[in-house]
């Protein structure tokens, strides 16, 4: 009875490294999503310019009377549903991202005011960038699965043969020209985000980047970090 009892207890203590690494991973997962909706909120509020594809989003959500972040929630699930014919699979920070994002997103636009002041509007805009390449880094480094609009560009590398690089470009140019045509906002914070988020979000994957587990525990769902960087 002791030696069972002493096997018991072994097993358990020996299963608690990777419990507290799969945490660890599912604590920057949805860490990483609030923190992305939030900052992508205060670009809203300085209304110096947004990501590419929340030009997209808000421009959407003027001609729907729509809140954006239930339009990014219905983009995403479309993007999402254009997988299937490149082939590729989801993991579980692809269904969490549609999910978390749009709704931490209209949360923080219903505390936050408009800023007001170019110090304000500069400030908020400054923010949401360092901020969105942060939760960029630990939403990536958790390796639960790529970002929808992630995938869609590299299925879309797989399946066309083209770059990545062109492939992220000719989307996301799409995307900020029919926004903008629609009423989404483009402005220089739109052009600081487009230079910066790349080396941003490099530092913070450097920053949060998750040890492999080292007790043979099971992955729910891996990434390669190093080559998505996440726009919404």
């Amino acid at each position: 009875m002791q030696q069972s009892t002493t096997t018991t207890w072994g097993h358990v203590l020996s299963r608690q490294p990777g419990r507290r690494h799969l945490a660890r991973r599912l604590t920057q997962l949805y860490g990483g999503l609030v923190l992305y909706g939030a900052s992508s909120a205060l670009l809203v509020r300085s209304g110096l310019g947004l990501e590419p594809w929340n030009v997209l989003h808000q421009g959407l959500a003027e001609r729907t009377g729509l809140s954006m972040g239930v339009v990014l929630t219905i983009v995403g699930a479309v993007v999402l549903l254009l997988w299937i014919p490149l082939r590729q699979r989801p993991g579980l920070g692809t269904v969490s991202n549609v999910l978390v994002i749009g709704a931490a997103m209209d949360a923080t636009l219903a505390v936050v005011p408009d800023a007001h002041g170019w110090a304000l509007r500069i400030a908020a805009m400054a923010a949401g960038i360092v901020l969105n390449g942060a939760a960029t880094g630990l939403y990536i480094a958790a390796r639960f699965g790529p970002g929808p609009r992630d995938g869609l560009m590299t299925g879309l590398n797989r399946r066309t043969g083209l770059s990545v690089r062109l492939v992220r470009t000719a989307v996301e140019i799409t995307v900020v020209v029919t926004g903008f045509a629609l009423g989404g906002t483009v402005g220089i914070g739109t052009i600081l985000y487009a230079v910066s988020i790349g080396p941003l979000a490099q530092v913070f994957l450097r920053a949060f980047a998750v040890p492999a587990a080292s007790d043979g525990s099971t992955v729910v769902a891996a990434g390669q970090p190093g080559r998505a960087i996440l726009r919404r």
